[in-house]
């Protein structure tokens, strides 16, 4: 706060802006220094408002010890100042013993007595204030509830009292009942008397995110797995990070823990990371622990107690580690509480929680599944059955068999000489001596060139080139010409692919491609005597270069090099019988013939290519072949049999898990032949798991944007949790979270999760994200256009929010970047949205600003009509038109809205044939118009007379659907027409 408020105004101001902020040290120290500046006014009344303000951030911050001290200050001036607090102050006084009763009982150092004393207090000052003692009642229930004894009787002194106006909400009350019943192992009652809480029907600040915690393992037992998973999302999300709620997210990392859900556990750990030093509360603190080490103990007891984890500041923890320190705390813990109240229940409780079993082997929870092996640090990758034989075969053997899986272009390869590369790291290594087998570099050699390979694959251009070239030298240091022609070879098409002199030019692209491919002629031509599988290699490269020169330039001219080039592969590839190189050189003829549009030709090489790869092999060509084929069957609108090749493709790249990369491209290709087929939901788990193959493949940026997909597609349909809860992940990543990830992929992913957010009616949240990536993306030299986008959305969330000045500067900023990159129908939707809700909201008095706003919308339709675009949507000028009619509407000045509806239906024109979308806008503008003349104006005859024509239209049309609410209007206005009613 820059300056302490002078004035009481300017006091009540910061207040109600404290207010707004989220609980945490931020609005606490906020309330802290309002409170010493209240001291400084001479009337009482600031400095009560003042303090309520500071004890309700104490109280939801987590900070239970000084809530009380604050509460006392409160009660001294009550006592002698009772005339300060009015009706409203007066009950939140009241209210607020109850906080007391629940801070003192959260901190073991406060003896038993002085708790029974303090509820002694509460029920004396309510007597003689005349109230009733249900809350006093309520309070002396979960101090027993706490301490384990007597709970049957304070739970009947309480429950069965009538609710007063002080009571407890109905949603805190209700959770408290439930854990009355759960407490005796009756799960099935507790979920009956929760069900108004988890239905959303009764909530409150804390709840129903607090209930849901609790009634996740209940509904687990009681064979409710599905709403288990659902009220996880939402229930998390309403608790992350919150130290007033750390208990119940200590109570979803049980969940996870216990629904083979670890990986995600792990991963909602580190977001909660700031839990282990935030939480002053001894009592939330416990049950954060405990749920914390639950997790930990399943993690270490399946075998990853190495792996890293989040836990206090000032060191870097394992999971043993930080189970260990957690068990200890959560021990002292659980005995202090004990000790104060001469029971065992805290102890016991926690070895009930740590000894439950998991109650489901496997539960998905979010779109994002995955184990602890995903999570793991890097490691030697996933061995297939063939190479896994390698791990008994000597170093020698090893390395021969790698060279001979390698020349025949074998996936296992991979696998063999990843094995080699974890020995050749070993400190201990020592090269076999034998001839065959070449000098030490030699097989340095092969295993960068097998890694620039595998950097290739993930687009990493520069790092292959970098490896190619450290392998050609060894190559040549040990006598392999032919290899080290071959890896500087394969530096040329990367080096094209990272220069940035032809990024936007695909002709200057093209050009340089062919510059490549004579260069790879003229090396080919040096080099004479290459052994045979380099030297298809070298032909199936210079056949790769010209076919992406055709790919990018789509000139046809181009076409015929590829073609004759595959010839010379394919001819060379027969004479030696190089299996693989065959079947390469048929593939490459195959794609040339899509690129050029000749489907037909395409899909008859690929059968040839199947007989012959199901006769002779190499069968890990198969999946990629029949991946081919279902691409091109989807070039063809034929989807049932792209969805057939695509799965059968998937079916058999299982036997091959050394493809590493080919499986992402399958998911993905079946997620589009599902959406065509109308099967979003299978779609979503093809993207989802093309996603995933590809974070283990290494290739993270196409996994993100696959993700995005994923998102979108999961709100299209309607799973906005689903939605949420991935984008959350994704977004908790540590490259995302230290800005290494492309930031307009990061940018769209938040863009989604606002979205989101708004669709699930966190409305607060949503605003909050976009007003952020509007004030980052007005950085965005280069896409003016998405910051317009951005902040044109902003704006809406902003009205709905009330905040109309903030939506109008927000709407100007999207103005102003649409000047620059026009979005027409985006900005014209979002001024209009714009105007309608301030006028909603305002009435009258927001009229002028609503008008303003359709001003702006008219400029922007102006401007879309002098450029000759198209709206893809509804046309901008009808839209603005009838956008004018509700807003005089909403602002009483109906003549003008009447006018502007008018204009509405003249540029709609006429409904007709084949103009359905049309017609529903022009039967909802005749509606709204007869709304306005009949009911407002007061005169129903024209209203009549205006729905039975549009009736009576959309009837010989066909439209009936679009005649019921015309018809029910039609009927009401009947019921004020004084005169004649039209037949």
């Amino acid at each position: 706060m820059p300056t302490a408020p002078q004035t009481t105004d300017e006091l009540y101001q910061a207040l109600q802006d404290n207010d707004r902020r989220p609980y945490g040290r931020t609005r606490t120290v906020t309330a802290e220094s309002l409170a010493e500046a209240a001291e400084l006014f001479a009337e009482p009344l600031p400095l009560v408002r003042a303090l309520l303000e500071l004890q309700e951030a104490y109280t939801y911050g987590s900070e239970p010890r000084k809530s009380p001290v604050v509460f006392a200050r409160l009660l001294n001036l009550f006592d002698e100042q009772p005339d300060v607090f009015d009706e409203q102050l007066r009950h939140a006084l009241f209210w607020r013993f109850k906080w007391v009763a629940n801070a003192l009982v959260a901190l073991p150092e406060m003896p038993l007595p002085s708790l029974r004393q303090w509820l002694t207090e509460m029920r004396d000052r309510y007597e003689k204030a005349g109230l009733t003692l249900q809350p006093y009642y309520g309070q002396a229930y979960r101090l027993a509830a706490h301490t384990g004894e007597d709970t049957d009787l304070a739970f009947e002194l309480w429950a069965g009292r009538t609710r007063t106006q002080l009571s407890d909400c109905e949603a805190c009350e209700i959770c408290e009942r439930a854990l009355y019943h759960l407490a005796a192992d009756d799960d099935e009652r507790a979920l009956r008397v929760w069900q108004p809480v988890l239905d959303g029907q009764e909530s409150c600040q804390e709840e129903p995110a607090r209930s849901v915690s609790y009634a996740l393992l209940p509904l687990l037992r009681t064979a409710g797995a599905d709403r288990a998973r659902e009220l996880h999302l939402t229930g998390y999300r309403a608790c992350r990070r919150n130290p007033s709620m750390s208990s119940e997210v200590g109570r979803h990392l049980e969940f996870c823990a216990l629904t083979g859900n670890e990986a995600r556990g792990l991963e909602l750990l580190a977001e909660n990371r700031n839990l282990f030093d935030d939480v002053d509360s001894p009592l939330d603190l416990l049950g954060f622990l405990t749920g914390v080490e639950v997790l930990l103990q399943r993690v270490e007891l399946l075998g990853h107690g190495e792996l890293p984890t989040p836990g206090y500041a000032g060191r870097t923890w394992t999971v043993s580690g930080l189970r260990a320190e957690v068990r200890d705390r959560a021990d002292d813990l659980a005995a202090r509480f004990d000790a104060r109240n001469g029971t065992s229940t805290h102890t016991d409780r926690r070895r009930d929680r740590l000894g439950r079993a998991p109650l489901l082997a496997t539960l998905e929870l979010t779109l994002r599944s995955r184990t602890l092996d995903d999570v793991a640090p890097a490691a030697v990758p996933a061995t297939t059955p063939a190479a896994a034989v390698a791990h008994t075969e000597s170093p020698s053997e090893l390395i021969v068999r790698a060279r001979e899986l390698d020349e025949q272009g074998h996936p296992d390869a991979t696998a063999c000489w990843a094995r080699l590369r974890v020995l050749v790291a070993d400190p201990r290594w020592i090269h076999p001596d034998d001839p065959a087998l070449g000098p030490p570099a030699r097989l340095q050699a092969d295993l960068l060139d097998d890694e620039a390979g595998l950097e290739g694959e993930k687009d990493r251009f520069a790092e292959a080139i970098a490896l190619y070239e450290r392998a050609a030298s060894l190559y040549d240091e040990a006598g392999a010409p032919g290899h080290a022609v071959l890896a500087r070879a394969c530096t040329r098409l990367p080096a094209v692919e990272i220069s940035e002199e032809w990024a936007d030019d695909a002709d200057a692209k093209a050009s340089a491609l062919a510059h490549v491919h004579t260069d790879l002629v003229r090396l080919h031509e040096e080099t004479p005597g290459l052994a045979p599988h380099l030297g298809a290699r070298l032909l199936r490269l210079r056949a790769t270069v010209l076919g992406i020169r055709f790919q990018t330039s789509r000139n046809d001219e181009h076409m015929a090099p590829v073609l004759a080039e595959t010839d010379l592969l394919l001819a060379f590839a027969t004479q030696h019988d190089i299996a693989s190189q065959i079947s390469g050189a048929h593939l490459l003829r195959a794609n040339t013939h899509a690129l050029a549009g000749d489907l037909s030709t395409a899909t008859a090489e690929i059968d040839r290519l199947l007989d012959r790869l199901r006769a002779n092999g190499p069968a890990w060509h198969l999946p990629r072949t029949l991946g081919l084929r279902g691409r091109i069957q989807l070039r063809r609108k034929d989807a049932e049999a792209a969805h057939a090749d695509l799965t059968e493709s998937l079916r058999l790249a299982a036997d091959w898990p050394s493809l590493t990369a080919g499986p992402a491209r399958l998911h993905a290709d079946l997620a589009e032949a599902s959406m065509r087929l109308g099967r979003p939901e299978e779609a979503l788990r093809h993207l989802t798991r093309s996603a995933e193959l590809d974070v283990r493949h290494g290739s993270r940026t196409d996994a993100f944007c696959t993700y995005s997909n994923a998102a979108q597609l999961s709100l299209d349909v309607g799973h906005v949790e689903d939605c949420i809860a991935l984008l959350d992940s994704l977004l908790a990543e540590p490259d995302v979270a230290a800005g290494e990830m492309d930031d307009r992929l990061v940018a769209q992913l938040r863009l989604t999760r606002a979205r989101a957010l708004h669709a699930g009616e966190d409305l607060k949240a949503a605003t909050a994200e976009l007003a952020a990536l509007a004030a980052e993306s007005a950085g965005w030299d280069d896409d003016p256009g998405s910051h317009a986008m951005i902040a044109a959305e902003t704006a809406v969330l902003l009205a709905e929010s009330g905040e109309f000045d903030r939506a109008r500067e927000a709407a100007d900023q999207a103005l102003a970047a649409h000047a620059r990159s026009p979005r027409y129908e985006q900005l014209s939707s979002s001024l209009r949205e714009l105007a309608r809700l301030q006028a909603e909201q305002q009435g009258a008095e927001g009229l002028a600003g609503a008008l303003a706003l359709l001003a702006d919308a008219g400029r922007v339709a102006d401007e879309a009509r002098a450029a000759g675009y198209e709206a893809r949507g509804r046309s901008l000028d009808s839209a603005l038109a009838y956008e004018r009619g509700r807003v005089n509407a909403y602002a009483h000045e109906y003549e003008d809205a009447l006018s502007s509806l008018d204009r509405a239906l003249t540029l709609l024109g006429e409904p007709g044939p084949g103009k359905d979308e049309d017609t529903s806008e022009w039967a909802e503008c005749v509606r709204l118009a007869a709304l306005v003349e009949g009911t407002y104006l007061k005169r129903p005859a024209p209203a009549l007379t205006r729905l039975k024509e549009a009736v009576s239209r959309l009837d010989a049309l066909g439209h009936t659907e679009n005649t019921e609410r015309l018809a029910a209007l039609a009927g009401r206005l009947r019921d004020l027409e004084p005169g004649p009613v039209p037949a």
